[in-house]
This record gives C-alpha cells, structure tokens and sequence, in this order.
C-alpha cells in the first residue's frame, strides 16, 4: 500500500478543490441515538472485532470515513470538513497538523494503555512524549529480488548499483523514499535538512537512475511477482502479499536502515466527542485488541504489551519485527517544514537526469 505522499502547500490547495464537502452529522448523533465516533482513515485500516467490541463496551457507533493520502487528508480539513473525532495519518503528517495547530493535546490520564508503547520505538519516533498523537501501525521500505535472477545478493541498498541489472529495476517515485534511501546508504538519517549531504544523496540517486526501468509506486510489486523485474524498491505490506504469488521472491530490510513508517492517533481540534475519542485511543492500545488488529491488518503496532499475544509467524517476521540493531537504523519520515524546497529542488535533478 502506497501511503507515502508528502505535503506540500501548492498540492494541498489544488487537491482541496476537487473534494467533496465533509458530511458531519449533529454533536453526538448515532443510530439509536447513541454516541458517534467519527474515525478519519485509510481504507481497511481497522478490523471489525476492534470496532465492534469498541461500539458495545461504550454504547456508541463508530462511522469509518477513508482517505487515500496523507495530502487529500489534510487538504479536506484545511477546506474546512469537520465532524471527525479521530484522525490516522503519518506521523509526518501528524506533526504537519500539529504545525498548523489542526490537532489537539493528549490527555494522558484518559489513555492509561499508553504504558503499552514500545519505547525503543518512541525513541526515534517524531512525536516521542506522545504529546498529540499516539502510534497505531507501522511497516518498513524494503528491497524485494528474484533469487534465481540476482546471484550473490547482498541485504544492501547497494544492491541498486548492479549494472548488470540495468532495465529490470525499479525505484518508487517518490522523493522522500529514494533519496533517504541514499542519504541511509551513506550513513545520514533518513530525515536529513544538511545541502551536503541532500547533495550526495542526490547524486546517489542518480547513479540508481541509470539502472531502473522506471520509478513505480504501484505496479512494482506484480512486476516482480511475474519476473518483469529482478529487483524493486517498495513497501513490506505489498511485497509480503506479492510475494504469494511467486516464492522465487527474497525481501529484505537493507542493512543500513530503512524507512520504518507509522501512522499514527490523534483528535482534531474541532472534534465533537474528544472524551470518546480518548476512549478509542485507550481501546486500540489494549494489548489483545492491538495484537488482534495487527494480525488482520497485516501491520506492527509498536506495542510491546501486545506482542506476547501474537501468532508465532506474525511475531517472527523479520520485516515486521527485525533485529534489534536493524531496527535501530530505522527511522519514521518526519516533516521537513519549511526546509521542503531543498529536498525539492534536489529530486528534481534526480527526475531531470
């Protein structure tokens, strides 16, 4: 699932104009005249037995509204939708709405399951004290090859520079994934605002280029499942899922690091129901709901309570949950703020060459 698209204010305003208005409903009003919870997500994001069992403990109906980006879902609140209690964008959206005072704080008494969080996660995480937003799910940027089709692979971003791969690689287009891919090649975070070493990533980047067929951000994964190509860059979701269909497939979390993107749970500042919305967060954080919804969902929640109740298979995916110190090289995408344009500007060398 390709959930990596980044804010910019250009985009946001374009995108504002060709979405439906918000359809809010009456404070408070449900079915039966109960409670509403009004949940702002991407689509399949929350399992039935999670929402459910939710609805009955707090006699209240939860309503499910999807959006596709983390762009169109900014762009409708900045054109004024309201009636959303929860929201479940990227943390670097989260700190997007966070800058323009979108959201509101966190009532840390209200989520007593916040204890629950995995604090080697929180470590890197944008927002660390939890101050707005709480993590839900969470996957790695990989790369996937073709075992009978790349000898001698190496668990590298490397990787990308075999010429003798030329024509049947692809690189996902998208700014912040490709050239924090390089800056992870060579040794910088992911998150990197330094000209130099943007600079360097860029002309990484461009070295890649020479080999790829062409940026993919949707059809990377059945052109490898059916060996049109040799080696990708994507997401652990899809590729896990591709990777059904064709078992020649070997995916891996480069050994430099990777994106290890979350979403994350935060209430707008226009939310009706801010108590019940303390509530959900509280709910999803339970340890067996978490590792519940993990497992339907197909995504890590960093919630240590949780893992213990994990299926085997689940809790021993080395994608979902790699080693400790591959896990340290991980890092969430964060929100560049006004430092954009230099990322920009440099992608665009990338593009242009």
């Amino acid at each position: 699932m390709n959930r990596r698209h980044f804010i910019t204010a250009s985009s946001a305003v374009l995108a504002a104009g060709s979405l439906p208005a918000c359809k809010s409903k009456e404070p408070g009003a449900g079915s039966g005249g109960k409670k509403t919870l009004t949940v702002f997500t991407w689509a399949d994001y929350l399992s039935t037995e999670a929402k459910q069992s939710f609805e009955k403990a707090n006699s209240c109906t939860v309503l499910v509204d999807t959006f596709d980006s983390n762009e169109s879902m900014l762009a409708k609140l900045e054109s004024g939708a309201s009636g959303y209690d929860i929201l479940m964008p990227s943390s670097y959206a989260v700190q997007a709405l966070k800058r323009k005072g979108m959201i509101q704080a966190l009532d840390h008494s209200k989520i007593p399951n916040l204890k629950n969080m995995d604090a080697k996660y929180l470590a890197i995480a944008p927002d660390a004290k939890m101050e707005v937003s709480v993590p839900y799910l969470m996957a790695p940027t990989c790369l996937c090859y073709l075992a009978s089709k790349v000898p001698n692979a190496t668990e590298s971003w490397a990787m990308l520079d075999r010429a003798e791969l030329k024509g049947r690689v692809t690189l996902l287009d998208d700014m912040r994934e490709v050239l924090g891919a390089a800056l992870k090649l060579l040794g910088h975070s992911l998150n990197s605002t330094d000209p130099a070493q943007i600079a360097a990533a860029r002309d990484v980047a461009i070295g890649w280029k020479k080999n790829i067929a062409k940026f993919e951000s949707e059809q990377y994964k059945t052109g490898i499942a059916s060996g049109e190509f040799f080696l990708v860059q994507g997401y652990a979701s899809d590729l896990i899922q591709a990777s059904s269909e064709n078992q020649d497939m070997r995916i891996f979390v480069p050994k430099e690091g990777t994106a290890f993107s979350c979403d994350d749970m935060c209430i707008p500042k226009t939310a009706k129901n801010a108590e019940l919305a303390h509530a959900f967060i509280n709910h999803l954080t339970e340890p067996e709901v978490a590792a519940r919804n993990m497992e339907e969902i197909g995504s890590r929640s960093p919630n240590s309570a949780a893992y213990p109740h994990l299926s085997e298979d689940f809790r021993g995916s080395p994608l979902l949950f790699p080693p400790d110190a591959l896990f340290a090289k991980c890092e969430p995408i964060g929100d560049l703020g006004d430092k954009l344009p230099l990322w920009s500007d440099e992608w665009d060398k990338v593009k242009n060459a």
